[in-house]
């Protein structure tokens, strides 16, 4: 069974994306810490994150890498801080999370709700920071 995530890559489900290539995407968090949050997965379908074979691992963190500095370059934070959890959906990915303080990455703080409008914003304005 696919998970949510395959779904997003193979277009059955909307996403707020960021950035795509041919091995990764990524997009939004729909129920973000802080604007600008996102996710970054392999297209490849792999639960755990270090079941990754090495250079997809080492790429994936360079795709993530570039589309930390487009957040960073956007949303006013101090640092653009990574996550690794890997429970909540069995496809490996990471967060990319905009923060200001080591609090501001606790996943069990409540979640901040935006527009269609307001998600179609930020990701707009990260894309145009990418090169």
């Amino acid at each position: 069974m696919l998970s949510i995530f395959s779904k997003i890559v193979n277009g059955e489900i909307p996403c707020y994306k960021i950035a795509e290539d041919e091995q990764f995407l990524a997009f939004l968090d729909i129920n973000p810490l802080n604007a600008g949050h996102t996710l970054v997965i392999p297209k490849r379908e792999e639960d755990y994150l270090f079941d990754l074979e090495d250079n997809e691992l080492a790429d994936l963190m360079v795709f993530a890498k570039k589309v930390a500095l487009a957040i960073d370059r956007v949303v006013k934070c101090k640092r653009v801080g990574i996550a690794v959890l890997g429970l909540e959906v069995p496809h490996a990915h990471i967060h990319l999370v905009p923060i200001d303080g080591i609090y501001d990455i606790d996943f069990s703080k409540p979640k901040l709700k935006f527009t269609q409008e307001e998600f179609q914003d930020i990701a707009s304005k990260i894309r145009a920071q990418l090169s």
